[in-house]
């Protein structure tokens, strides 16, 4: 039997093509329920108050980078979105004279317009923000060395090569969004060969990191989360970490404050990865293949999926 149409944009995968019994179960998911979806490999943490949300956030960056030594660099896989752990991390950095110098950090994405990644100077840039937000903010003597920072951009090749140098990525930490993305490893368009079914598993587990037409919803999400609404500033391709790279970090960890995405996707995800229910067109399930993976929820961010007239 064919797959049903989006119901967001026609021309792409995304999870409104999934079986209705599916969407009815995860709707109906309590936060109670929630929390007991945890399994082996996977976790799932409630924190009661955005402080302790977004601390705990933070202290993922000083566990990995403490970790790193001159035979043993190590580091983390940082997202925007959310942002508000960024200036933690420096806070804490500071505090506790914690020395970089084999630390390493690498970002997870970068706006593209016209085939080139956009200059730190754009008002979106990631790397812009999380230079101002964090390695800014870190007192240079305890800083890492700017080669040791890693941004993506639309020539991917030094950037692979980053997570082939035998530095180990302790945490690779996401947000989600709307789409059910991690970064923007978004569904695909429903073309070629992918026009009567999603890509397998397998397929997109291939793709490494790369520049990637958005889907129409990401694009409006930026437009509401971080431009104000005005979709005309948003781009409509970036590059991204790929789930190759993922793979590659010892565990992912993915922070659901309610800001991002809505009380029916942070249960949608959660369901399909407890329970092994893996499918492209929900990018994020396939995570339910990663030996480590833990979500991290904000209580009063995880709602209800009851109908709300506003």
């Amino acid at each position: 039997m064919p797959r049903k149409t989006s119901s967001l944009a026609p021309s792409w995968w995304d999870y409104t093509t999934l079986d209705r019994d599916l969407i009815d179960t995860v709707a109906a998911i309590t936060p109670e329920q929630l929390l007991r979806l945890s399994r082996p490999g996977f976790r799932v943490v409630f924190y009661d108050t955005l402080q302790e949300f977004y601390c705990a956030e933070a202290l993922e960056y000083i566990h990995a980078w403490k970790q790193a030594t001159p035979d043993n660099p190590a580091g983390i896989c940082g997202p925007i979105g959310p942002t508000e752990q960024l200036p933690l991390v420096a806070q804490m950095v500071n505090e506790m004279q914690l020395p970089l110098h084999h630390a390493h950090f690498w970002g997870m994405d970068e706006w593209v317009i016209n085939g080139e990644s956009v200059p730190v100077s754009h008002p979106l840039s990631f790397e812009k923000c999380d230079r101002e937000l964090c390695f800014d903010r870190i007192d240079p003597t305890l800083v890492m060395p700017d080669s040791n920072l890693h941004f993506p951009q639309a020539n991917t090749a030094p950037f692979r090569k980053s997570w082939e140098s035998g530095v180990r990525c302790v945490v690779m930490q996401g947000g989600q969004g709307d789409i059910k993305h991690w970064a923007f490893n978004d569904p695909l368009p429903r073309t070629g060969t992918h026009k009567d079914a999603p890509p397998t598993a397998s397929e997109y587990r291939s793709l490494a990191t790369r520049v990637v037409d958005l889907h129409p919803v990401t694009i409006a999400q930026n437009a509401r989360t971080s431009g104000g609404g005005n979709v005309s500033l948003v781009p409509t391709q970036a590059v991204t970490v790929g789930p190759r790279e993922t793979w590659m970090a010892e565990k992912v960890s993915i922070w659901h404050a309610g800001n991002h995405d809505n009380p029916f996707g942070q249960r949608l995800t959660a369901f399909m990865i407890a329970n092994r229910i893996v499918d492209s067109s929900v990018p994020m399930s396939l995570l339910a293949e990663h030996p480590n993976v833990q979500f991290n929820y904000f209580r009063g961010g995880i709602g209800s999926c009851t109908v709300q007239m506003h």
